[in-house]
Order: C-alpha cells, then structure tokens, then sequence
C-alpha cells in the first residue's frame, strides 16, 4: 500500500516530531528514504521516546512552538516540502482543563500558522492536518462517528481539536479549493497507542510505569470504552492518503482534499478495564480502581467508523486487540532488556514497522 519509492528522496515537514506518535512516523519516513525536517518543542517526558531513538541525528531537527507564525512560516520556507503531516498539538484531555488558553492557542492557532504558511508555497505539496476522534460532538452514542457527524467537544483539548477542524475546511474552501500546487485534508484516529509512549494521564505509560515499579496500575475510569488501535494503524493511513492526494488528477480531490477517520475495527473498541487486564496477561501485575466521582469530565463511550478510507483508499486496520496489546507490550519489556541502546531500540522499532507492513 505504502509506495517506498514514491518518498524516497521527497522533503516532509513534520510538526511535532519529538512527540510519541511523531517519533514513530518520524523514524518511519526516514526508513521509507525521505528527507524529514522536524518542527517542534523539546520532548516533555523523561524519557521520551524522541531522545531513545536518537532520532536529532537522523532528520533536519528543529526546536520551535507552532503559535510563533513567523517561524513556521520560515521553517515551510526553508523545507520547501512535497509533504507536511502537522502533529504539533497540547494532546491531554486533563491538561487543557489546566492550561486551556495554551491548548487553545497551540491545537487552533497552530494550524492556522501551518495553514498560513502554506499559502506562500508555490510547489506541488500535500498537507495532512492531524487532530483526534474526540473532535466530534460526543452523544454517547452505541454506535460509530463518520467524517460528517457533527463536530464538538466537551472539554477545552477536544473543542479545540474542533476549532482546529473547522479552520482547515475553512481555509481548504477559501484558499486551496481548485488550487493544484497545496492540497490538504485533515485525519481523526482513535486512542493510540504503542511502545514508547511515556506521557501522563494515559493509561499505558501509567499502566507500564507501574509494572516497572512493581506497583498496581491505577485506573481512573475502568469502564470508559475506547477504539484502541497501535500507533502504526493511523500513520499508514495518513502516508497512504498523502500519497494518494499527491498523485490524484484533479477531478478526484473532492473525495480525497476531506476529512478521514483512521480507526480500528470494532472489535477494537474495549473498555479500560479489559485493555489493562490484557496488558497484565503479557506482564503479570495488578491493577486499582481510582475511579473518583468529582473528576473531571471524560467520555466514556468513543468509537469511529473508518468505511470512508476503506472504500476511498483500500485501507483497513491490520492488527486486533490482542495482537495491539501484544506488540505494545513487547516493545517496552525489549527496550527494558536493551537499556539506554538506541541503536537496538531503533532496531526494534524498525522492526515492528517491518512487522506491520508484511502484515
């Protein structure tokens, strides 16, 4: 599905690449032969997945905040990319109850400066706008949000992935509809997750904090559901819908220049308790209930249907629930018998894209 030599040799921009899921995508480009330069912040966790890998020495790395306009566009500039993938966000659903101006600023006003910025290419480039299931207007609801549900959010981190929705489309109607040289679409993936991931307030980084520790892994909301899928699943589908817009005759961008959900098959959607407890089948441990009734407001039914790129794109999910659990688990107790190696870390994360792909 993904064409190795269609980005060999392409430049990409990549915002917010010391993150979790820009690590990963990140060393995935590189692999495929592209020239990757990296916008964004130091990475926030100790340790992070950015620095095991090393990856400042394999890609053009940049340190910068995306709500300072002027640098972006400089660094657009400077890259003159055939690809941009934006992951440059405050991600935290707790957090932005904490910091909302700053979420805010950074997950809208931070696409509006990627968005700006790409107004002053004059090159064939593609631009995949990357914000997160919770965009949508949260019924509860039993069953699956496509690409046309309402968007919304309760929560400063969810309504600001919204706002950040409706800027896109704005800007792709006003600025780069008919335009041949930029093209944009924006994707929406389910809970991530995968090897590597060391941030707060998610459930696997708590969940393998505490296995290291050999304490019980606190849950704050066991019977929340949510799409779990591994952090693999979404990145091919946004290099594949990159691809596909890049190489597309112009009549068929209406159906691709969209909005994609990128989630896992339905069998994938669990709830925290069962995620936790198929992690400790891999890791033997226990867990704790810490639910509190005065926390703040989280969902806790979450689901999205990925028909659209399945019929747009011939993609679809690849690993289920076990297998995501299985692989997740199996990088951190690797990593943790490897050390601070990055050349063996790189190795085993080089060898789960190699897995997924001859899936």
């Amino acid at each position: 599905m993904i064409n190795h030599l269609f980005w060999s040799g392409k430049s990409v921009l990549l915002t917010g690449h010391t993150g979790f899921k820009g690590s990963w995508l990140a060393t995935w480009l590189t692999e495929l032969g592209a020239r990757v330069t990296g916008l964004s912040l130091s990475p926030n966790t100790e340790p992070a997945l950015f620095n095991q890998l090393q990856l400042d020495r394999r890609l053009n790395h940049q340190i910068g905040d995306i709500r300072d306009r002027a640098l972006v566009t400089q660094q657009v500039q400077q890259a003159q990319p055939d690809a941009v993938f934006h992951l440059a966000a405050q991600p935290l659903v707790r957090l932005s109850y904490k910091e909302p101006v700053e979420t805010w600023e950074t997950n809208v006003m931070g696409t509006i400066n990627v968005l700006e910025a790409l107004r002053l290419i004059d090159r064939p480039c593609v631009a995949i706008f990357i914000t997160t299931d919770k965009c949508y207007e949260n019924r509860e609801w039993l069953y699956g949000y496509r690409e046309n549900d309402p968007l919304g959010g309760y929560d400063p981190y969810s309504s600001s992935k919204a706002g950040a929705e409706l800027a896109i489309a704005s800007w792709r109607r006003s600025f780069f509809q008919g335009n041949g040289q930029v093209r944009i679409a924006s994707v929406r993936a389910g809970n991530v997750i995968g090897g590597g991931d060391w941030a707060e307030d998610r459930i696997v980084p708590d969940a393998i904090r505490a296995l290291e520790r050999g304490e019980p892994i606190p849950v704050r909301n066991p019977h929340a559901t949510r799409p779990w899928q591994h952090v693999l699943e979404p990145l091919s589908g946004y290099l594949l819908l990159a691809q596909r817009i890049y190489e597309a005759p112009s009549e068929q961008l209406s159906n691709l220049c969209s909005a994609f959900n990128f989630g896992p098959g339905l069998d994938s959607n669990r709830p925290v308790r069962e995620l936790v407890e198929t992690i400790l089948s891999h890791w033997p441990g226990s867990w704790l209930d810490q639910s509190n009734p005065r926390a703040v407001h989280e969902a806790n039914l979450l689901n999205l249907v990925a028909d659209k790129a399945f019929h747009r794109l011939g993609w679809q999910p690849k690993w289920n629930f076990e297998r995501t659990i299985q692989e997740t688990v199996a990088w951190y107790r690797q990593a943790q018998s490897v050390g601070h190696d990055p050349d063996a870390l790189q190795q085993l994360t080089l060898q789960q894209i190699h897995h997924y792909q001859q899936s």
